[in-house]
C-alpha cells in the first residue's frame, strides 16, 4: 500500500492542497486526515484487486480467443473496417463527399474539359490506329517471327537438358539403387 509520508502530507499542505480544512482545530484537522489516509489505502487496495482481476479477465478472453480462431490480425481489421464505416457514416465525410461530387460535376461539364478530353481521345485514338496499322506490316512481322524462332530454339535447349538431367538421375538409381532427388521449386510467391 502507497501511503503519504508526513513530508509529503506537509508539503501539500503548505500549498494549499487541503484548503477546506484550515476552518478546523488541529485535532479535527489531524482526524479528517486520517479519515482520507484510510479511505486512500481503502482505494489503493481496491485498484490493486480490480488489476488482478482485469489481469485474469485479460489473459481468459486471449484463451478464448485462441480457441474460437480469433487472431490479433482479425480483431485489427475488424477494427480498421468499424473505424472507415464511422468514417462514412459521419456528417464531415458526407459533406465533403458531396462537395467533391459537385466540384467533379463542375469540372466535367466545364467547355474547357471537354474540348481537352475530344484532344485526349483523338490522340488515343490514332496511337491506337497506327499500332494497328504497324502490326500488319511486313517488318513486324519479321521481327516476331524471329522473336517466335528465338523463343523456340530457347525452349528446345531447356527441354534437351531437363532430359540430360533426368538421364543422370536415373543413372544415379541404377548404380546406387537408391533415388536422387532434386528440389522442386513451388510456384507459390516467397511474401
Amino acid at each position: 500500500m502507497n501511503s503519504i509520508s508526513p513530508s509529503t502530507e506537509e508539503a501539500m499542505i503548505a500549498e494549499g492542497v487541503a484548503q477546506d480544512v484550515s476552518h478546523l482545530s488541529f485535532e479535527e484537522q489531524e482526524h479528517q486526515r486520517s479519515i482520507w489516509r484510510a479511505e486512500l489505502a481503502q482505494v489503493e487496495d481496491e485498484i490493486a484487486t480490480l488489476r488482478t482481476v482485469l489481469a485474469s479477465k485479460m489473459k481468459r478472453s486471449a484463451e478464448l480467443k485462441r480457441n474460437l480462431g480469433i487472431t490479433v490480425w482479425k480483431e485489427i481489421s475488424d477494427d480498421m473496417n468499424q473505424g472507415i464505416k464511422n468514417v462514412k457514416e459521419s456528417n464531415v465525410y458526407q459533406t465533403v463527399e458531396q462537395k467533391v461530387g459537385q466540384v467533379t460535376k463542375a469540372v466535367t461539364d466545364a467547355p474547357i474539359y471537354q474540348k481537352t478530353s475530344s484532344v485526349i481521345g483523338g490522340i488515343t485514338g490514332s496511337i491506337s490506329n497506327k499500332l494497328g496499322q504497324m502490326r500488319h506490316s511486313d517488318s513486324f512481322k519479321s521481327i516476331e517471327e524471329r522473336v517466335g524462332s528465338a523463343y523456340e530454339n530457347v525452349k528446345t535447349k531447356v527441354s534437351s537438358r531437363s532430359s540430360s538431367i533426368q538421364n543422370l538421375d536415373d543413372a544415379g538409381r541404377s548404380r546406387s539403387g537408391s533415388v536422387a532427388t532434386t528440389p522442386i521449386a513451388e510456384d507459390k510467391p516467397l511474401a
